[in-house]
């Protein structure tokens, strides 16, 4: 064959090629789907159907990626369904770097132990209420826990509120996106609006989208109505309601956002494009 010929075939084979080792060192190979800075948010456990593949049971937890950290934020009640619906939705336990509970209640932290069996080289972010027994759980298992009174910052655009609330202490994920803020709820015990109102204070920012247990199942419609109108009036952009919100609340939440209500249940993705600056 002629050089040039040579020369011809050797550039075709380099633009064929240079794509792919590009999207490698972008690291975008493995998940086609998937582009650096977005943030992928996986409900795991919620007591909502949604994957028909994966069990429902009372409790939540939601698997955070594409932050500086990944993040497991509760663990459900029961840590052989967490597990089981981690694997069939192609989630490995191993590849969360912390996990932050919400508060007290079995069917948010009941999971716990099962996960640090597969997972005990991660960092656990608690209410500082939580009792010693909790404390204790971590430390044996081998992993490393911070207790949380205050807001503070987990990881690069990851902050936690701080314990909220009196009777029942709880803590929200709040994480600082291009596009506001988006703030993650277990059950949402000092009341949803009011998280929502720590949030935009402490971060001096807008709330873009808020997801989790609203706690509305034991209200009312007007209780209800009352609640939905307060966080329109805060702001807040998207919503989607799951675990202890209630059919009643989802479906009034659903009628006022329209297309920014998100259906929330077990198997459940959602992904902000875009949500880090690279």
């Amino acid at each position: 064959m002629r050089p040039v010929r040579w020369f011809v075939v050797i550039s075709v084979c380099f633009l064929l090629v240079s794509p792919f080792v590009y999207a490698v060192s972008r690291g975008m190979a493995a998940e086609p789907n998937e582009r650096a800075g977005d943030l992928k948010l996986t409900v795991v456990y919620d007591n909502n159907p949604y994957d028909a593949r994966l069990q429902t049971r009372w409790g939540f937890s939601c698997y955070v990626k594409g932050a500086e950290k990944t993040i497991l934020f509760d663990v459900g009640g029961d840590g052989t369904v967490l597990l089981s619906n981690m694997e069939r939705l192609g989630v490995d336990p191993k590849t969360v770097n912390a996990v932050v509970l919400s508060h007290i209640h079995h069917d948010h932290i009941g999971g716990l132990s099962h996960f640090l069996e597969v997972n005990p080289r991660v960092t656990v972010f608690m209410p500082q209420s939580l009792p010693q027994s909790v404390k204790e759980r971590v430390r044996l298992a081998g992993a490393n826990w911070v207790g949380v009174r205050e807001p503070m910052r987990i990881c690069k655009s990851v902050y936690s509120t701080g314990e909220l609330g009196v009777f029942i202490r709880e803590q929200a994920l709040i994480i600082e996106t291009n596009k506001g803020l988006v703030m993650i709820t277990g059950c949402a015990h000092p009341g949803i609006v009011e998280m929502v109102k720590k949030a935009k204070e402490q971060l001096s920012a807008q709330v873009y989208l808020v997801l989790g247990g609203f706690h509305l199942c034991w209200m009312n419609l007007s209780q209800v109505n009352t609640i939905i109108s307060g966080v329109k009036k805060e702001g807040v952009k998207q919503v989607g309601p799951s675990h202890c919100s209630g059919d009643l609340a989802r479906k009034q939440f659903e009628k006022v956002y329209g297309k920014d209500f998100i259906l929330v249940g077990a198997g459940r993705t959602i992904t902000i494009a875009h949500a880090f600056s690279l």
